[in-house]
C-alpha cells in the first residue's frame, strides 16, 4: 500500500524542515500530487528519488 505524505510530513520523513530544501528536490525531479489545493509526495517515491541520488564514496590509492 503506497503511503502519501503532506510536504510537512515528506520533510520529517527525509530528515529536515527547511521547505527550501524540499522544493530543491522537487526541481530535481522530486515526483509531487496535487489534486485540487491538496499536495502530496508518495513514500516510494521519496524511497526511489533518494536511492537514485546515492553517492557511494571511492578511496583513492
Amino acid at each position: 500500500m503506497t503511503e502519501y505524505l503532506n510536504y510537512q510530513q515528506a520533510m520529517k520523513y527525509m530528515g529536515f524542515n527547511s521547505q527550501t530544501t524540499l522544493r530543491k528536490y522537487i526541481k530535481q525531479g522530486l515526483p509531487t500530487i496535487q489534486v485540487g489545493k491538496s499536495k502530496r509526495i508518495a513514500k516510494s517515491d521519496i524511497d526511489e528519488f533518494m536511492a537514485d541520488h546515492r553517492v557511494v564514496a571511492t578511496q583513492d590509492k
